[in-house]
């Protein structure tokens, strides 16, 4: 198969404006219109790339968001470019939520608006969930393993959904043996079981 054409942002200003229009299509939850942008409407990262991006923005401290937004942006522009993306991530969506939070502090109260909350609370759980399913399809490049990957994924619902367990002791205790199990299956020479493999 032939590699995949990528593209990259002109300036920074490419970034900031890409980024904004990015944030403010984002109520409920950008993550999901993130990668259908930067993947498939762009086309300035592969999935697999958004994927590593979106697990290291995920164990650093901030929203996941704002941290991949940040390393798109030193990727292709250094410094200014990831300040840029930062700035259009943030600007817009600030002067956006400090305006709808003076007017739901007033109209909270009102059955209607409450109930468009909470509709809007499910849209942004399935805006995540198929954005999850769109990415799985990486995990059969992952050295562990799509088993392992299943496992250490269902681990983390169970932990963190059902037992409530905080995500801070989670995902460190979850990433660490992940990362060592990655680190050891790349070290560890092929068997002699995938020789029928690679004379395909």
């Amino acid at each position: 198969m032939a590699a995949e054409t990528l593209l990259r942002p002109s300036s920074p200003s490419d970034l900031f404006i890409t980024f904004t229009l990015l944030a403010l299509q984002g109520f409920g939850g950008v993550l999901a219109v993130v990668q259908r942008v930067l993947v498939e409407d762009k086309r300035w990262l592969t999935r697999s790339e958004f994927v590593e991006m979106l697990a290291v923005g995920q164990v650093l401290p901030g929203p996941n968001v704002c941290n991949v937004a940040l390393m798109v942006g030193d990727k292709f522009h250094g410094s200014r470019g990831a300040f840029a993306a930062l700035a259009g991530m943030m600007t817009v969506p600030l002067a956006i939520v400090l305006l709808l939070t003076a007017l739901y502090a007033n109209y909270a109260e009102i059955p209607a608006v409450a109930g468009a909350l909470r509709g809007m609370g499910a849209v942004a759980a399935g805006l995540i969930i198929g954005t999850a399913i769109k990415l799985a399809s990486v995990l059969r490049f992952s050295p562990i393993g799509v088993p392992a990957c299943v496992l250490l994924g269902g681990l983390a619902f169970i932990a963190i959904a059902l037992l409530r367990w905080p995500l801070v002791w989670v995902l460190p205790t979850l990433g660490t043996l992940g990362s060592a199990y990655a680190w050891w299956r790349l070290r560890t020479p092929p068997t002699a079981s995938s020789t029928p493999d690679d004379s395909r």
